[in-house]
């Protein structure tokens, strides 16, 4: 669904933000972006929808293809109705003076009939759990209401894949709650596929089908969060803090101990604790 080969990407001005980033995302996968304030996550994820070049300028190689469309080369328009981006802050993408209106607007700029835009926000509502604010003022929600909000708009453009820049990082915990369960829900039940840089170690551990890890513009680690985090030595020496039950099994192994392998789930981790200790009784 997703294909970047040898990207490098600078604005115009400074050195390079992505410098040779590779990376497929199947149909259907959900793929967490992570990594320290700086290292691109945010500039990777505009090149997949096209705000870079299109929107922001500067100077881009290598090829990113979603669904087989050169991004670099397509329309915004056309490229929306295949990528659907949702921003750190849902203030910065509410419009309309209701919530039904927001969910309206985009299928309506695709200048779709009447009955289908209204079974596209009756779908996009329904999803997101927001059929009773339909008639609300979309700056009365709260925080986690205006982001569920942002995503059903993004929604009833029906895109195939969903990328998500910290959706949650401005929310309360309610709110994150909130989000965090309709993003796993689509993936789980919508087979939608889904890229989300996020900086919850723990809630990617447990969802995510794979984890990529960048600093400086590169990627430095990729892969299933068990195989990520079985690398030990790598994820220490680039300063990544792995899942807190993950990194006390790192120290009980520090400390001489047979582990068995690294948790990164805590359920994960109750059982293995369990292992260790009736290893001590023997």
């Amino acid at each position: 669904m997703v294909e970047i080969k040898d990207l490098w990407v600078k604005y115009s001005v400074g050195d390079w933000v992505l410098k040779g980033i590779n990376l497929s995302v199947e149909e259907g996968e959900f793929v967490v972006i992570m990594g320290p304030s700086g290292c691109g996550k945010s500039t990777l994820c505009y090149t997949i929808n096209g705000i870079i070049p299109h929107l922001l300028s500067g100077t881009v190689k290598g090829s990113v293809k979603v669904d087989g469309i050169e991004t670099l080369e397509s329309s915004i328009s056309r490229l929306s109705q295949i990528v659907g981006m949702v921003f750190q802050n849902p203030d910065s993408q509410l419009t309309a003076l209701t919530v039904e209106d927001e969910v309206a607007f985009g299928p309506e700029n695709l200048a779709l009939p009447r009955g289908e835009v209204e079974r596209r926000v009756e779908e996009a509502l329904s999803l997101a759990r927001l059929t009773h604010a339909r008639k609300r003022s979309p700056q009365s929600l709260s925080g986690g209401e205006k982001q569920a909000l942002v995503i059903a708009s993004v929604l009833a453009l029906r895109p195939k894949i969903l990328v998500l820049d910290e959706p949650t990082s401005m929310l309360d915990p309610i709110g994150q709650k909130r989000v965090s369960d309709l993003i796993v829900k689509l993936n789980d039940e919508e087979n939608m596929t889904i890229i989300a840089v996020d900086h919850r170690i723990e809630w990617a551990s447990e969802h995510a089908d794979r984890i990529v890890i960048m600093d400086d513009g590169r990627i430095m680690i990729e892969g299933p969060p068990h195989d990520v985090f079985s690398r030990k030595d790598m994820v220490r020496r680039i300063g990544f803090r792995p899942p807190e039950v993950t990194e006390l099994f790192y120290i009980l192994e520090d400390k001489g101990l047979n582990v068995d392998g690294y948790p990164v789930v805590l359920s994960e981790g109750e059982k293995a604790l369990r292992r260790v200790m009736s290893s001590w009784r023997k």
